[in-house]
């Protein structure tokens, strides 16, 4: 089940309605139902039988994480505190890795192997790959880390710790919830009020226009492009990368509204995973702005565990190139997306050398460096980083990024009549495309000041009038449209 699908419509109504009816003992354990019957009934090329198979893989990590923070409460012995710790980072990664890195680890020594002149062939699993699998093994590693480190309270009912592993709106694609944020929520019995419905409503709103309007529009052109490498040239691939910065942004952005939202009207707050990336000006900006919840993780349980930046200047870009290696890892088993997580490792150790000495240059021009000038090129330039790795993460294969690159440098003509072809070539609709990209502008701009729906300034029954009948009619035209399209993060 996705959110922009029939079943979610009325799947999601019939959890409110039974989230504000039942009583507060009642409300976790239906909730926890709700959250396995929404995984079970993910629609994906695999049988009921094979998802109820994947459900146990949630209930297995589950458990043993429950008992290893319960043991590790209760001991005063480090070693056994330890061990704990160690058997749940093995259980949980091992079955990360099975499922989702064996076959590319196995075809990539078995590549090796014959790169050096071994007769071998590929060996791989029929593997289906659990949708979620990195978003709820991080979520339940912080857990029993943060229980070990004694910075958060173990959690002794396992019910609520359950439903904590498997809350369905943040379920399949974060955010990655910490413990103290969740699970006192969850807890504790909420009301229905109108600053959660309306504050809800309005983001699932805003959610649905990012996903069904913008990202599923611009994933239409995407495709064309990125399927079709041969047939394309620069003009077309440097739109279609333009065109997917913004898609995934929407994909991802939108589905993270969505989830928020959905919490929020049962009175309960996830934590903000994007805060307008592209406006950043650095890269490492990009990251603070850029999937928060996955980059606070890594900072938190890889970088710093590592050293940060309290070591050499050598060691400290060891340490972001090794982030980064692993987020890229994280993101997808495949070659492209451990060189995307390269490039911007790379992209943040050459900036930190080069940020004072480029300062010192535009001083010396007699430019101010924090200057409105220099912002807007540092946020270009930003931009431009962003797409050129986009392209990496969103190729088919490392051979489709090699001939992206060279059409992007090489296969041009400037002419309006090559303008025309290619743009006739992919069924651009540039009216369209402004006016998403411009909607999109005007909505951050909204969020960001807090406009009548967020601060209250209008009156209340326009207000309610006004998010009740646009939530309608984006059902309305989800239920008109071809079907609902998954999203990107839910393959992660």
């Amino acid at each position: 089940m996705v959110f922009n699908s029939v079943e979610f419509l009325i799947f999601y109504p019939i959890v409110l309605l039974l989230y504000f009816s039942l009583p507060k003992k009642a409300k976790w354990i239906m909730l926890l139902g709700a959250s396995y019957f929404f995984y079970l009934s993910w629609k994906g090329d695999h049988t009921f039988l094979d998802t109820v198979k994947l459900l146990m893989l949630i209930v297995f990590t589950t458990i043993v994480s429950y008992v290893s923070g319960i043991i590790i409460s209760r001991t005063e012995s480090k070693s056994t505190k330890k061990i704990c710790l160690t058997v749940t980072l093995l259980v949980c990664f091992g079955i990360l890795f099975f499922y989702k890195y064996f076959n590319f680890l196995s075809a990539s020594v078995t590549s090796a192997m014959r790169f050096f002149g071994a007769d071998t062939r590929d060996y791989s699993l029929d593997l289906i790959l659990p949708v979620g699998i990195s978003f709820y093994t991080f979520q339940t590693l912080s857990y029993v880390i943060d229980v070990y480190r004694g910075t958060t309270t173990v959690e002794k009912n396992l019910g609520y710790y359950a439903l904590y592993v498997s809350f369905f709106p943040q379920l399949v694609a974060g955010p990655i919830e910490r413990p103290e944020n969740l699970l006192p929520q969850l807890k504790t019995p909420h009301k229905l009020t109108w600053e959660n419905a309306r504050g809800g409503l309005h983001k699932i709103l805003i959610g649905f226009f990012k996903k069904v309007v913008v990202a599923d529009l611009f994933a239409s052109y995407v495709v064309k492009v990125y399927n079709d490498v041969e047939n394309a040239n620069g003009l077309m691939f440097l739109i279609a990368t333009v065109l997917f910065a913004f898609q995934i942004y929407c994909d991802f952005a939108g589905y993270t509204d969505i989830a928020i939202g959905c919490a929020e009207v049962m009175g309960i707050r996830l934590m903000q995973n994007f805060d307008r990336p592209y406006y950043a000006k650095t890269i490492k900006e990009f990251w603070a702005r850029w999937h928060i919840s996955l980059s606070a993780w890594f900072k938190d349980y890889l970088y710093i565990p590592l050293g940060g930046n309290r070591c050499s200047k050598f060691r400290n870009c060891l340490n972001i190139m090794i982030v980064f290696l692993v987020s890229g890892l994280w993101h997808g088993a495949a070659w492209t997306y451990v060189i995307w997580g390269a490039l911007h490792g790379l992209y943040q150790v050459i900036g930190k050398f080069t940020y004072k000495p480029r300062n010192r240059i535009w001083e010396k021009i007699g430019v101010s460096p924090d200057g409105k000038f220099v912002s807007a090129l540092r946020r270009f330039n930003t931009f431009i980083l962003v797409c050129f790795a986009w392209i990496f993460f969103r190729a088919n294969s490392t051979s489709d990024v090699w001939i992206i690159i060279r059409k992007l440098f090489t296969s041009w003509t400037f002419s309006i009549g090559f303008l025309t072809d290619s743009i006739n070539a992919m069924g651009l609709d540039l009216t369209g495309i402004l006016t998403c990209i411009l909607s999109l502008a005007l909505l951050s701009v909204i969020d960001r000041r807090k406009l009548e729906l967020r601060n209250n300034t209008a009156p209340v029954n326009i207000r309610f009038g006004y998010v009740v009948w646009a939530v309608a009619l984006a059902w309305v035209l989800l239920l008109a449209g071809d079907g609902a399209s998954s999203f990107i993060y839910f393959q992660f």
